[in-house]
């Protein structure tokens, strides 16, 4: 490999990393649209918010179902990782909880369009749900142990569980614009804590 070869190689690389960046900040727009509009919202909302062209967007994902799983994939990913950071950074593993279920209620109520866009993929379904439980599940039962062993919560509250009472509660959001998803998952939280 010649000097010319090296230097292609090493400008190619940060045109990887800028697409990289690009791409989060679209998945990023695209969930907060997504949040406020449902998945139905136009591809032009989440492009502004992003800062960018539509055809950016249709580069990365050529369908609409293509940026909703991947949408629904980073918040899964976005959700793992915030669980062990919050632990560490919160006053205590109970505050950590409250944060997380937060952001598993925002992840909850954008995915509500998810099965429609899936309609003619079960499969596809089916393995976006396996992966789902598969990274949270383990991050929920992390910090009720945490919180447990704390004294804040009894120790036998059950992740699975509560994940479900949450995404019932959530349901309620996708249909009534004044339906405070959030507040009502946090009278549940609340429950689940000990007196001090």
């Amino acid at each position: 490999m010649n000097h010319g070869d090296e230097e292609t190689g090493q400008a190619a690389r940060p045109k990887r990393a800028d697409a990289q960046r690009n791409k989060q900040t679209l998945l990023d727009a695209a969930a907060a649209i997504f949040l406020t509009s449902g998945v139905e919202a136009p591809v032009r909302d989440i492009a502004a918010k992003a800062g960018v062209g539509t055809g950016t967007i249709y580069r990365h994902f050529p369908t609409r179902a293509d940026l909703i799983i991947a949408v629904y994939r980073h918040q899964v990913e976005a959700c793992a990782e915030a669980g062990p950071a919050l632990l560490v950074s919160s006053a205590t593993p109970y505050a950590a909880l409250g944060q997380w279920i937060d952001l598993f209620v925002d992840f909850l109520v954008t995915k509500h369009g998810l099965a429609g866009a899936l309609r003619s993929d079960e499969a596809g379904f089916e393995a976006l749900h396996a992966y789902f439980l598969d990274r949270l599940v383990p991050v929920c039962t992390q910090l009720l142990e945490a919180a447990a062993a704390d004294g804040e919560i009894r120790s036998d509250q059950d992740a699975l569980e509560l994940m479900h009472g949450v995404g019932n509660l959530c349901i309620g959001a996708d249909t009534n614009p004044r339906y405070d998803a959030r507040r009502l998952v946090g009278l549940l939280v609340a429950g689940l804590r000990l007196p001090q």
